[in-house]
């Protein structure tokens, strides 16, 4: 063999065994943002990380997930509290079957912790932009998922951050829990959520979060369901 078919058959071998590559297309790019303040404690944390993994082991999410174009969408999980302290503890990974939705649970189940403090939803939003704008994926959508226990109370403002993100065609869906403040979901309807087909999905307590989680995921992901009506932005007043 010449020595440009060596090289063209060795390139061939490498490209087979990388994982996904960088600019491989997928359906959605997700950002995960998860409350990790101060309310939470270390059973709520437990409770609120095994949710969203047993949600990514959940058939009908995989079903999701396969029926889109791409049949694929990349995961990035962030946890929030301080405006300081926003951490991507699971970087992006392409899902693309179960196995590959089974790994991601895995490696959200192995994560510590990485801070507390106050709730800064805000400028999550801001460092999801920021994950999402470094995504090596190409998304035919962009999605920031946030879930939480409270309102924002530190940091950037609330609609300035969220109209931000409106603007650069993100879609920002909601999981408020509603055990520490029953009018969270008010809250998220008028000062959160926004973008094409943004909505809100609630959980009564965090006994409630995975199936909460798992029906969340399943509609932002399936494409072949019809869109929410959109809600946001509204300025306060």
């Amino acid at each position: 063999m010449k020595s440009g078919g060596l090289l063209a058959a060795c390139l061939a071998l490498l490209l087979a065994v990388l994982p996904a590559r960088a600019g491989e297309p997928v359906d959605a790019a997700l950002v995960l943002a998860i409350d990790v303040s101060l309310s939470v404690n270390e059973q709520r944390y437990t409770l609120q990380k095994e949710g969203v993994a047993a949600a990514f082991e959940s058939p009908d999410l995989a079903k999701a997930i396969a029926g889109g174009p791409y049949g694929a969408v990349a995961v990035a999980v962030m946890e929030f509290s301080d405006p300081d302290r926003q951490f991507a503890v699971v970087e992006w990974t392409r899902i693309a079957s179960a196995e590959d939705a089974a790994a991601l649970a895995a490696r959200i189940r192995r994560v510590r912790r990485s801070s507390d403090g106050l709730t800064g939803i805000a400028d999550a939003l801001i460092a999801a932009q920021q994950l999402l704008d470094g995504s090596p994926f190409a998304a035919s959508r962009r999605i920031v998922d946030v879930s939480g226990d409270g309102m924002n109370n530190i940091g950037t403002d609330m609609t300035a951050a969220r109209d931000r993100l409106v603007e650069a065609g993100i879609t920002i869906n909601g999981l408020p829990i509603l055990s520490e403040e029953p009018w969270l979901e008010t809250y998220y309807t008028d000062y959160v959520i926004g973008g094409p087909g943004a909505f809100v999905i609630t959980a009564e307590g965090l006994d409630s979060f995975a199936e909460a989680m798992k029906r969340k995921l399943v509609q932002e992901l399936d494409v072949s369901s019809a869109a929410p009506v959109a809600r946001g932005p509204r300025q306060p007043g």
